[in-house]
């Protein structure tokens, strides 16, 4: 057989599997995607508690949870729902980075196999520093048949095409170090 990639040095001109290239100026407000489907089982549950080193009975202990437990059975936890929720609408874009989360919310409970979705919109952008502009998007995290569980708002720092015709700030003292402060202003 022969080595269809044998060159190493054209490797990086091969396009990355699941990730993405956009740009500050690509972001179109109110823009919508919704993510597949997935239930999430006991036993992924239970992996994701013993990671995270979660073992709060309404989590892991099924005579609690249906006994003493307010809703009669074992949730999955928060952080889980969060996560999976995410990442079913990740985009992966080799250009934007994390800035924090706003106004995340548990609004109601997911339980051991359910089967839950998401919706990420696009809702504003603003330039912020020389180099990459801020965005912001919601994600709403629903569950079965369309019952809303969680709702946050993600912020990312995202590279500009062209920072001048964005509006980007000039370089200075105040924009040289991106990620230091604690909180966006």
């Amino acid at each position: 057989m022969k080595n269809p990639n044998p060159d190493p040095e054209k490797h990086k001109d091969i396009p990355v599997w699941n990730a993405e290239n956009w740009l500050y100026e690509d972001i179109v407000i109110g823009k919508r995607i919704r993510s597949i489907r997935r239930t999430i089982s006991e036993g992924e549950s239970m992996q994701f508690n013993a990671l995270v080193l979660d073992m709060h009975p309404y989590v892991a202990d099924e005579i609690f949870a249906k006994e003493e437990g307010v809703f009669g059975r074992r949730l999955i936890a928060g952080a889980m729902v969060f996560s999976v929720g995410l990442g079913l609408v990740a985009t992966n874009c080799v250009n934007a980075f994390s800035y924090g989360y706003d106004k995340l919310r548990f609004i109601k409970p997911v339980f051991i196999g359910d089967t839950i979705y998401t919706i990420k919109t696009d809702l504003e952008k603003t330039p912020k520093y020389p180099e990459m502009g801020l965005y912001k998007a919601s994600y709403e995290v629903f569950k079965n048949a369309g019952e809303l569980v969680l709702y946050c708002e993600h912020l990312q720092t995202v590279k500009y095409r062209d920072a001048k015709a964005c509006g980007a700030p000039e370089q200075n003292h105040e924009t040289l170090q991106i990620h230091d402060r604690a909180s966006p202003e």
